[in-house]
């Protein structure tokens, strides 16, 4: 079994290649929900959609998350009656999210509706949300946020939600502090940390250490079922030269005290991964992550085709057994 900890995009790419080369009953993702919100009355998880979606082959491929060829018109609606249109939901895409919310409301837990939508989509893999109570991801604004026409200006010290950073805000606002609301009470979920202590192979996904990983991690037992299984957890580095591919993990790095490079990665992650996959982009950087305690297997990690994909998987794989 391979279980990954997973975020967003990132995560669903590197998901989409490790079920070409391996077998999807054979995999577990456990995944962030501290990016969950309730708008319109709707639970949204966005990181188990975007994971179910981009697995389905349905995701929009230009965005990287919702549904291929959605249409808007629910949200048009919102938005003419002066409603809150800023976290974009597209008219199938919203079938999801009353679906789930509707199967909550009845009584079922988040582990069983997210089973019930991925056999929907026909997925064999298996999705496990890290908690089924409430988690939820809280930045601090770093600095007086200017008013644009879809978000209200907040001074410095204002705690928002983080899809309201990430989204309302575009991300564009320096941040002061993270914290994940809830973790102190939440339980992790039946079967999460079952499937970190009994797979060959633990991978962390490239995903935002900070807004991603690091909520999964908060949730009491699962940072150290991970510790107690370090050596056989590979994690992919989600910075290359200095950089994000996606989203603001390099400026929050920066932002929160750490270097925004593979090393700074490497520093957060050493504690609990023996393995750190890093792009050829950072080769040189070898020898210094090796001095953080933690062994450098370097790859093309920038996953463009679902081949570099399969490919990345294999390595990742690979370098958990001992082969790479």
């Amino acid at each position: 079994m391979i279980t990954v900890i997973a975020g967003g995009v990132g995560a669903a790419r590197l998901l989409a290649g490790l079920v070409r080369v391996v077998d999807p009953a054979e995999v577990v993702a456990v995944v962030n929900v501290g990016d969950d919100l309730e708008l319109h009355g709707l639970r949204i998880c966005p990181d188990l959609d975007t994971i179910t979606y981009t697995l389905a082959d349905a995701v929009d491929p230009d965005r990287g998350w919702g549904l291929r060829d959605e249409s808007w018109q629910a949200m048009e609606m919102v938005g003419r009656y002066g409603g809150e249109s800023w976290f974009g939901l597209g008219d199938r895409d919203l079938g999801t999210h009353l679906y789930r919310t509707q199967r909550l409301a009845e009584g079922a837990d988040l582990v069983a509706v997210t089973e019930e939508i991925t056999r929907a989509w026909g997925l064999a893999l298996r999705l496990l949300p890290v908690t089924t109570d409430r988690l939820r991801t809280m930045v601090t604004l770093g600095q007086d946020d200017a008013p644009g026409p879809d978000s209200p200006g907040l001074t410095a010290g204002t705690e928002v939600g983080f899809q309201e950073y990430f989204v309302q805000r575009r991300h564009a606002v320096p941040v002061a502090a993270v914290r994940v609301d809830g973790a102190d009470l939440a339980r992790p979920a039946p079967g999460v940390l079952e499937a970190i202590a009994d797979a060959d192979v633990v991978v962390v996904a490239p995903s935002n250490p900070i807004v991603s990983i690091a909520p999964v991690l908060a949730v009491p037992g699962v940072r150290r079922a991970l510790v107690a299984r370090r050596d056989d957890v590979v994690a992919v580095s989600p910075i290359v030269a200095g950089a994000a591919l996606k989203g603001p993990a390099d400026r929050l790095m920066t932002e929160l005290g750490h270097e925004a490079s593979v090393v700074g990665v490497a520093r957060l992650y050493a504690p609990f991964a023996a393995t750190l996959v890093v792009d050829e982009a950072d080769l040189d950087a070898a020898n210094i992550i090796e001095a953080e305690g933690i062994r450098p297997v370097v790859a093309p990690t920038v996953m463009r085709t679902p081949q570099i994909a399969a490919e990345l998987g294999r390595v990742v794989i690979d370098a958990g057994r001992g082969l790479a």
